[in-house]
C-alpha cells in the first residue's frame, strides 16, 4: 500500500500534521507537502473547482486577469460594458458631489465662526489702578 493511500486512511487531520511536522523538521518539505496537498486535492478540493483553474475555465480561456471574461453573447457583453461605465461614471460624479458638500458646509461652519468672532464684545483689559497704602 502507497504511503499516500495510508495516510489518507486516518483523513485530513493526518495530513495537516504531516505537513506542519514537515515545516518544523526543514521548511522546503513542508513546502512541498503543501503544494502536494493542495494538488492531489487531498482537502476536499476537486482539481480545476477553485482558483484559477476554474476561472480560466469559465472564460474559455480567454481574457485576462484585468479585462472581464466574454460571456459568448455579445448583447449581453455590451448592454455589461455600458452599465459598468454607467456605474463608473455615477460613482465619480456622486463623489465630486459629496466633495461639494462637505466644502460648503465646512465654509458655512467657518463663516459662522468667523462671524460669531467678529460680534463678540472686545474683552475689557483688565487695568486696575495701583493701591495706594
Amino acid at each position: 500500500m502507497p504511503l499516500a493511500a495510508r495516510i489518507d486512511e486516518y483523513g485530513k487531520p493526518a495530513w495537516i500534521a504531516l505537513m506542519v511536522l514537515g515545516f518544523i523538521i526543514f521548511w522546503p518539505l513542508g513546502l512541498a507537502l503543501l503544494a502536494f496537498i493542495i494538488w492531489s486535492g487531498r482537502m476536499g478540493w476537486k482539481s480545476g473547482s477553485c482558483g484559477w483553474r476554474d476561472g480560466h475555465a469559465r472564460m474559455g480561456g480567454r481574457g485576462t486577469w484585468w479585462t472581464p471574461p466574454t460571456s459568448g453573447n455579445r448583447a449581453f457583453d455590451e448592454y455589461r460594458e455600458e452599465t459598468l461605465k454607467r456605474l463608473e461614471q455615477e460613482q465619480s460624479e456622486f463623489k465630486d458631489f459629496l466633495d461639494r458638500l462637505r466644502f460648503a458646509k465646512d465654509k458655512t461652519e467657518f463663516d459662522q465662526f468667523m462671524a460669531e468672532r467678529r460680534n463678540r464684545p472686545a474683552e475689557p483689559k483688565d487695568v486696575t489702578p495701583p493701591q495706594q497704602n
